[in-house]
């Protein structure tokens, strides 16, 4: 499996997408159509790429059902996007209701490197189609990156206390994984729309071509309705990288913002 940029930083990105398929979904979406997400990703103090999300109405059904078509696209900036240059597309069609996915496509542009890669999942029958094959999955709920981090963001958390280990299964590439994170506490961060209540998580990483044996790494999501990542960090083999979030409109909830006195 070759690390595309997004791969490597989906983890920073997405990784609070690891909760178990066990737990309880709110009875609505945490997010509506017309939310996007604006993140920036610092190696060192340097700004080394950028990222939006966004969710769309779709007018595209599948299996009869009505679907929101979410967006990811992920670029270098500043010197970077000078000696590396890269524009990476994702897009991922979930029901409405359930939040699963139906169809998951990328398009990946990095320096000299290509890659289309589409997947067509039937969670009825467990199976992921797609153009290097078909997977079978342990459960009825395997994700893709993108649909994990949107319906992460809807499980109910009301009951979760810190200790507590989740997983989830995601298709990747060329088969289906999975990861598992650790809720931590809740903690203050300080980021660009001020000071926000946050939930602290830290999922499981692997040690090998990007991560240093002993990294961790940590992420802050608001501690409201809205659930949106607002910081990430990991230690990697060379230095450390950190997500930050720059901007955030069309949210369904007011954010857990503490006022400045």
């Amino acid at each position: 499996m070759r690390y595309t940029f997004f791969v490597a930083v989906a983890f920073v990105i997405l990784s609070l997408s690891v909760f178990s398929q066990e737990l309880p979904v709110k009875k609505e979406p945490v997010f509506q159509a017309g939310e996007v997400l604006e993140y920036k990703l610092r190696y060192g103090f340097i700004t080394a790429a950028e990222g939006t999300l966004k969710v769309l109405n779709s007018d595209l059904k599948f299996d009869d059902k009505p679907t929101y078509k979410l967006v990811v696209d992920a670029r270098t900036s500043g010197t970077f996007d000078i000696f590396y240059k890269i524009r990476d597309h994702y897009d991922s069609y979930i029901d409405k209701d359930n939040l699963t996915p139906y169809f998951y496509q990328e398009n990946i542009r990095e320096s000299s490197y290509r890659r289309e890669d589409k997947a067509r999942f039937t969670q009825s029958t467990k199976k992921v189609v797609s153009n290097r094959g078909t997977f079978t999955g342990p459960t009825n709920q395997t994700f893709d990156l993108v649909s994990a981090y949107y319906f992460a963001r809807s499980l109910d958390l009301s009951n979760i206390k810190s200790g507590d280990q989740f997983a989830l299964n995601y298709f990747l590439q060329d088969g289906i994984s999975q990861l598992k994170i650790e809720y931590i506490g809740k903690e203050v961060i300080k980021t660009k729309l001020g000071k926000i209540r946050c939930l602290k998580f830290s999922p499981s990483i692997q040690p090998g071509r990007i991560f240093r044996k002993d990294s961790k790494l940590y992420l802050w999501i608001t501690d409201d309705n809205n659930r949106v990542p607002v910081k990430a960090q990991v230690e990697i083999l060379v230095g450390a990288v950190t997500m930050e979030i720059k901007s955030a409109t069309g949210l369904k909830y007011p954010l857990a913002q503490i006022e400045e006195k």
